[in-house]
């Protein structure tokens, strides 16, 4: 019997995910959903009791503020926080670009305040889950920045794994271009988290990511934002968050004379907390794929799955390097496609990365470590070296601007 705490449940994607994880080949015998937002929580968690009802779930659900209730014997703790909520996000968004710099809550200096602000908060969880949970305790962080939460839960000695929903989506996507069962399809991604290319695309073994590059490559281009000839001559499909790298003027256009992303997100989030309070809505609504993170709870659940019966699927996620790809330290983190079982991932075999690709991998991955050491020792010297590290910012100039203007505060609130 399996119980599952989800910190951070208060999102509007709780409800599929708590609903994915019921329908598992893991015998769940309680679920805890844990907010520091009572009010959301009721109501989220309001929708996940009416699905998990309609699916005649034999479990328990219970909502809680207390987080060492929900951590209490937790076999698996899921970590899907956003400290500072849309209000901080709309400052990530959007500070960077007074300084030329692109906006974006993930990467880049909106990336790295979403770091400093988030990965004290998940190692604070993370040691009442050392204490309280399960003594084999999974701890599965979709918080991002998630390359750089991993990387710090890891460090200190955490059971965790990252998981972001990049892979499945296009795996998904893949699958549907193919006209065949998701199940049949692994995408071999690989990089950092927010920072990854298909190398492949097997079907049934047999990889097809040329045919569909062929049959499909304007499509997928148009899906990304970048040119098709771009994805003809990597030989590779980047992942959407390459186009802040390879389009950044254009992009950096877009969002100075655009509406945030955070905006949209926050109008997006007030729609469906408002459809959630419906008492006879038993499944999700239609709009929640408008928000962002499809295919999550399948992900999620997924992993859980083989986590805990051993089955040896292929999941991507976050892990150590430990060799996997060349030109990498060991340590650091990255995506990758893995067997799972019950000991952990263990990634799959990869051939070294193109020089195109590689360089810009070591370039972030340099970052990302600067970036956890500047989230736990608060250094405004580390900061700044994260920045300067950054291939989206990367000049002195901007980095004393962004210093002032969004990371001073940040430092000195923690």
């Amino acid at each position: 019997m399996t119980k599952i705490a989800v910190i951070g449940a208060g999102s509007t994607y709780t409800p599929e995910l708590v609903s994915g994880l019921s329908r598992e080949r893991v015998s769940v015998h309680s679920l805890v959903l844990h907010d520091i937002d009572p009010g959301r929580l009721e109501v989220v968690g309001g929708l996940a009791q009416r699905m998990l009802d309609r699916q005649g779930f034999g479990g328990s659900l219970e909502l809680t503020g207390d987080l060492d209730r929900a951590l209490d014997g937790a076999d698996f703790v899921l970590v899907q926080i956003r400290v500072g909520g849309q209000a901080a996000r709309l400052q990530d968004e959007t500070l960077p670009l007074a300084c030329g710099c692109i906006g974006q809550e993930t990467t880049g200096a909106g990336g790295l305040a979403k770091a400093l602000r988030t990965v004290p908060v998940v190692l604070e969880i993370a040691e009442r889950t050392r204490e309280l949970a399960a003594p084999e305790a999974w701890i599965v962080d979709f918080t991002n920045p998630v390359g750089i939460v991993t990387r710090a839960l890891l460090d200190a000695g955490h059971r965790a794994v990252g998981l972001c929903n990049v892979a499945i989506t296009l795996q998904r996507r893949c699958a549907a271009l193919l006209e065949v069962e998701p199940r049949r399809i692994v995408v071999d991604q690989v990089g950092l988290n927010h920072l990854t290319w298909v190398r492949a695309v097997r079907f049934d073994g047999r990889d097809v990511l040329a045919e569909l590059l062929a049959a499909h490559g304007d499509t997928l281009a148009d899906e990304v934002g970048l040119p098709r000839r771009l994805l003809d001559e990597l030989g590779a499909l980047p992942s959407y968050y390459l186009r802040y790298f390879y389009a950044h003027d254009e992009v950096f256009e877009e969002q100075r004379d655009g509406e945030p992303r955070a905006v949209t997100v926050a109008q997006i989030e007030s729609e469906l907390l408002e459809l959630y309070r419906d008492p006879d809505l038993t499944e999700k609504p239609a709009l929640l794929e408008q928000r962002g993170g499809a295919w999550y709870s399948e992900a999620a659940s997924g992993l859980v799955s083989s986590l805990v019966t051993d089955d040896g699927a292929v999941h991507e996620v976050d892990v150590r390097n430990e060799g996997t790809l060349a030109g990498l330290s060991d340590d650091d983190v990255v995506e990758v496609p893995a067997r799972v079982g019950k000991n952990g991932p263990v990634p799959l075999p990869q051939a070294p990365l193109a020089p195109e690709l590689l360089g810009l991998v070591q370039h972030v991955a340099a970052y990302e470590r600067l970036a956890v050491r500047a989230a736990l020792d608060g250094d405004p010297v580390t900061v700044r070296k994260a920045l300067l590290a950054h291939p989206l910012v990367g000049q002195w100039a901007p980095t004393e601007e962004l210093f002032e203007r969004m990371f001073a505060g940040v430092l000195e609130a923690a």
